[in-house]
């Protein structure tokens, strides 16, 4: 016999997924390996000593691409490539020598200072940029490594950071903007999100996951946070006694493999909040699938153990005690955001405004928190959905604030177009990108408010320039994924695949074979699948439920 001859399958060992409780250990990638060789929290003190000093061609491409990340920091798109390039370059040729640099923002909370800050910095350091994301960070563009040691003490000299807004870490913990005030919350998250970041953000015990770790703590009855589709979220509930905790959910999460989050089916006190919280982080370090990066998520985790597992392992690994058994959160109100006008528990109100695409600058920033000192306690707060939220505002002061807003194009009471519209940052700045999205997206309000004027059913619009899906498309009513499509002509450019139906923690967006549009043909075809829907929907019907039953025709 040829002792060459290769093992036949059915006998081939199966390839290690580098956990590191199962003895995977040495790194299976180069992302493994470049964690192992210097934890990347260790890069803001040569960013500090080295890089500022010396600039841009100084940087270790380790660090430039991989470490810089635990700051916040990616290089971003050099400007006029387009999207046809993005994914035959390589990252050396596609990296400009400015960065976006991202700020997390906890629990989206604000306060005066803090919202000063930030506009200072994007005016003075960002070229007036600016972004409001669907994690309640803001993002600046523009930013040279000379400056980052400035920026990062205007921050932190008012209680923000940059440290772990992104890389391999557990990122921004969103929260609902009303924590505290809303008058119908099930608990406030507040002091649960403060003690997790205090405890856990920027240690090296949670410094080298298998990949990002999205976190939500809220007792928002309209569950704002969008639990379904965190690695781990906490959604406030009251068990059979009468007092309020939480359900924890684990395992949500988009992009190519788009799956909801699974309840473990307890009860966590709010005292517990952080040991489950660790524990679950902890599951993720020492289970999670290191071999390769696109599996490398809780989801597929959970996906493979199930609940009931995960929830054991839980308890006998982690937390040494079993956790009680506990009801399921109430059900979601059908606008899950929090634009408008509404009364606090204080008898104070709140006044939530739509930014487009959660496009803002620094100028404006000082002008709205000049509003918020001028009208209410200064205090404001960023959503998921990239709007922003005035507090404590006197209900005589409420109409004049809306007032003063809508002089800077900020809607209080928004078209469903601009209220429900979302985009990820695009090509622009983004170096996965294949199509533009913030301006196409902010075309598209302004002519289906045109075309539109009286639709007022609630309609969510998902823009995203590449398959990742950090806008959400796949649950939203219409999500839209950026690609290079054929246009009449036989020309390539820029467009979308369409998906249709998506709900948040309900289904998915379904694709209708062949449906695409180029964004040049954006415009018509959204206002073309509104007015079907329109016109055929019965009544309290959603969009995505006349999708479901819809005939293929009608969709196109």
């Amino acid at each position: 016999m040829d002792e060459d001859r290769a093992v036949p399958p059915a006998t081939k060992r199966k390839k290690g997924e580098g956990q590191w409780a199962l003895g995977y250990r040495e790194p299976l990638n180069k992302n493994e390996e470049n964690k192992k060789n210097d934890d990347g929290l260790n890069v803001r003190r040569r960013i500090i000593d080295i890089y500022s000093k010396a600039g841009f061609d100084s940087i270790d491409p380790a660090d430039l691409r991989g470490r810089f990340r635990w700051f916040g920091l990616y290089t971003q798109r050099k400007p006029g490539i387009d999207g046809g390039k993005t994914a035959i370059l390589e990252d050396e040729e596609l990296d400009d020598r400015y960065f976006m640099m991202r700020v997390r923002i906890d629990g989206g909370q604000l306060s005066g200072p803090q919202l000063r800050a930030v506009a200072d910095i994007a005016t003075t350091y960002a070229r007036g940029t600016a972004d409001i994301t669907d994690r309640q960070n803001v993002q600046f563009h523009w930013i040279a490594i000379e400056d980052v040691p400035a920026i990062w003490e205007r921050l932190e000299a008012v209680g923000l950071s940059t440290m772990e807004a992104c890389g391999d870490t557990p990122r921004v913990i969103i929260g609902c903007p009303l924590a505290g005030i809303a008058d119908d919350e099930v608990i406030d998250a507040t002091p649960q999100i403060r003690d997790i970041h205090d405890r856990y953000i920027g240690s090296a015990e949670f410094s080298n996951l298998p990949r990002k770790f999205k976190s939500a703590l809220s007792g928002c009855s309209s569950h704002c946070t969008v639990h379904e589709i965190n690695d781990i979220a906490f959604v406030g509930t009251v068990n059979e006694n009468g007092e309020a905790g939480y359900q924890a959910f684990v395992g949500g999460g988009l992009s190519t493999n788009p799956m909801f989050a699974k309840s473990l089916g307890v009860f966590v006190k709010p005292e517990q909040a952080h040991e489950v919280w660790k524990g679950v982080v902890s599951i993720f370090r020492d289970y999670g699938y290191r071999r390769l990066r696109h599996r490398a998520r809780i989801k597929f985790l959970m996906n493979d153990w199930g609940a009931e597992k995960f929830r054991e392992v839980l308890e006998k690994e982690y937390l040494g005690y079993a956790l009680p058994d506990g009801p399921e959160p109430a059900a979601p109100l059908t606008q899950r955001d929090h634009v408008g006008i509404r009364r606090q528990n204080d008898g104070l109100f709140y006044v939530g405004f739509a930014p487009k695409v959660g496009r803002v600058n620094g100028p404006l920033l000082t002008t709205i928190a000049d509003l918020a000192e001028r009208y209410g306690s200064g205090r404001v707060a960023t959503t998921v959905e990239q709007k922003m939220v005035i507090l404590d505002v006197p209900e005589e002061n409420t109409e004049p604030l809306a007032a003063a807003l809508a002089e800077h194009d900020l809607q209080v009471r928004p078209s469903t177009f601009r209220r429900q519209t979302m985009a990820c940052t695009g090509i622009e700045y983004c170096k996965l990108a294949i199509v533009e999205t913030k301006q196409r997206s902010m075309d598209l309000i302004d002519e289906l408010e045109k075309r539109l004027p009286h639709f007022d059913q609630p309609l969510t619009i998902n823009v995203n320039g590449c398959p990742n899906a950090c806008a959400r498309i796949q649950v939203a009513d219409i999500g839209l994924k950026g690609q290079l499509v054929v246009d009449e002509n036989g020309d390539q450019v820029e467009g979308f695949q369409i998906h249709l139906g998506g709900q948040v923690g309900a289904t998915f967006g379904k694709k209708v074979r062949g449906l695409k549009t180029t964004s040049a043909g954006l415009t018509d075809y959204v206002e073309r699948v509104v007015r079907k829907y329109d016109e055929q929907r019965q009544d309290g019907e959603t969009f995505a439920a006349w999708v479901q039953r819809a005939d293929d025709t009608d969709l196109k």
